[in-house]
């Protein structure tokens, strides 16, 4: 008899044991779900609201005078058509400097057939560099800065393809509480299934996040487009203080940030056409601003997993080997999470063709796989120069200019 009583409760002890651990998955399982999910539709929907509100109409001419300088390194893919946007005919008073390091460089005749054919802008080629920092960028921008003449100054990626009223964007969404203005850029012209997850990375997800998180107060700079009250950069130190994290973009939020001012993106971010793309390049690009993220935001970039969809299919997968929830929700839960971003793609009238639903999976899928790869170091190769965090240096000038 108490043998029989001790086997009982050993096996109700088991399966005590067994329903505990049961309900710690279902309690775990459920909870990355809800999290996870809750972030993504929540994003998807600050961003669904931000783009249906109407532009203001551009006012030809009624902004402040601007100084945009455009960094050019190489004969980029539609270099001239992107470049030829910095002319705007609704532009009132600016001007424009393109900025070369060297006397080499390829893309310098390009350069003066763009001069050549808008005589009428007040425009120049400045070739050179002024070694202000570790980031080769920040040495070709520095001739531009210091020439350009007003107070508000613009720095644009070469291969951005701007919008006609640009300008006015830039100047409507400078507010008094705004130090600088930035523009993540919207993939477009993809050719081939890599230059699309590339538009994938780019789109609905790394613009999504930047939108949303500006709509709650909270946005990040994103080196393709800065434009910058010159008094506050000059305040914290010029541009060389930009130079003190691996890339521009986090240290110029951290300098706005540290002067109690805010960065604010647009409401609709600026183009660049992408052409085709091998793995191997959207590979080292997405690592090489992983290891920036790292290094510029250990916090949010620790919370990288919990942004896309690998964990909550994990999650659901599990609820469901277990019985809590239905297997039908196994097939269902893509639909929601990729519904969502394909309804932030139509509102933005951005891609979304089947193939780029297609690149959306590929890119959830190679996110993980980057988010740990980017531990492996902590900085990386751009344009033949390698990146770490570095002190800031300044060397003696050297500049010409056209």
């Amino acid at each position: 008899m108490s043998r029989h009583y001790h086997g009982i409760t050993k096996r109700r002890a088991s399966c005590r044991s067994r329903s505990d651990m049961t309900n710690a998955i279902t309690v775990l399982f459920a909870g990355i779900f809800c999290f996870v999910v809750g972030l993504q539709v929540l994003s998807c929907a600050l961003v669904v609201w931000r783009l249906r509100r109407s532009d203001p109409l551009p006012s030809p001419g009624n902004h402040p005078p601007l100084s945009v300088i455009r960094p050019v390194c190489g004969l980029d893919l539609y270099l001239y058509e992107t470049l030829a946007t910095s002319f705007s005919d609704l532009a009132g008073d600016y001007e424009v400097f393109f900025c070369v390091a060297e006397h080499a460089d390829p893309a310098i005749p390009l350069i003066r057939r763009l001069l050549a054919d808008h005589p009428g802008v007040s425009a120049r080629l400045l070739i050179g560099v002024d070694v202000i920092s570790g980031n080769p960028k920040l040495n070709n921008v520095a001739k531009g800065w210091a020439a350009a003449r007003h107070d508000s100054i613009v720095i644009i990626d070469s291969n951005v393809l701007l919008p006609r009223d640009y300008v006015q964007k830039l100047f409507a969404t400078m507010h008094k509480d705004t130090g600088l203005v930035t523009s993540p850029p919207v993939g477009i012209r993809a050719e081939g299934i890599w230059a699309r997850v590339e538009g994938a990375f780019l789109n609905t997800y790394q613009d999504r996040w930047q939108m949303a998180s500006d709509q709650l107060g909270k946005g990040f700079a994103q080196g393709k487009v800065l434009f910058w009250r010159r008094d506050v950069l000059e305040a914290a130190g010029g541009l060389a203080v930009l130079g003190r994290d691996l890339a521009e973009d986090v240290a110029s939020t951290k300098v706005v940030r540290a002067a109690g001012l805010k960065v604010r993106v647009v409401r609709r971010p600026f183009p660049q056409p992408l052409g085709q793309r091998r793995f191997g390049e959207v590979w080292s690009r997405q690592l090489r601003w992983a290891r920036v993220r790292r290094d510029g935001f250990p916090l949010l970039f620790a919370l990288e997993p919990f942004t896309g969809m690998i964990l909550p299919l994990v999650a659901v997968i599990t609820l469901a080997l277990i019985g809590v929830v239905s297997p039908l929700m196994v097939p269902l839960f893509p639909c929601l999470w990729y519904g969502s971003e394909l309804l932030v793609a139509r509102q933005a009238n951005w891609p979304a063709t089947a193939a780029d639903v297609l690149a959306w999976v590929v890119r959830d899928f190679l996110m993980l796989a980057i988010w740990i790869d980017a531990f492996a170091a902590k900085g990386f190769v751009w344009r033949g120069n390698a990146m770490q965090p570095p002190p800031l240096r300044t060397v003696a000038p050297i500049r010409t200019a056209e």
